[in-house]
């Protein structure tokens, strides 16, 4: 019996790193090819959205259209995650660099917060390096 709860256990374990890396990814992947569709997916009813000095907490449907006009200005050419961890609360985070096609170099941040059990982003934050 004890192996039976210890194997439930592992595979629940898995399960949650596997979709926290899902997660890592599919964000990351937007982010790279600029898709803000994508990346609202993951947004909450509302965000904290910063994008270089204009900073607010946005509507889900706002937050996509100051992103879709954010990547039509600075189209992304490659973007990677530097660091990444989790809360002792289940909070994730990551903070990536996006280069742009224009030449332009961002820190991203963003903060996802687990509401009933989904990650929303809560905060996503375009930094100019």
């Amino acid at each position: 019996m004890k192996k039976i709860i210890l194997t439930l256990c592992l595979i629940g374990g898995f399960a949650f790193i596997s979709n926290a890396f899902d997660i890592y990814d599919d964000i990351s992947n937007a982010i790279k090819s600029g898709n803000s569709n994508v990346i609202a997916g993951y947004f909450n009813t509302t965000v904290d959205l910063t994008i270089l000095a204009q900073e607010d907490v946005y509507s889900k449907t706002q937050a996509e259209i100051i992103l879709k006009d954010f990547f039509s200005k600075n189209s992304p050419k490659s973007f990677s995650i530097l660091h990444k961890g989790t809360s002792k609360e289940g909070s994730m985070y990551g903070i990536g660099s996006l280069l742009t096609n224009q030449g332009g170099s961002f820190r991203v941040y963003f903060y996802l917060k687990q509401t009933a059990g989904k990650s929303f982003i809560q905060e996503l934050r375009f930094e100019k390096q």
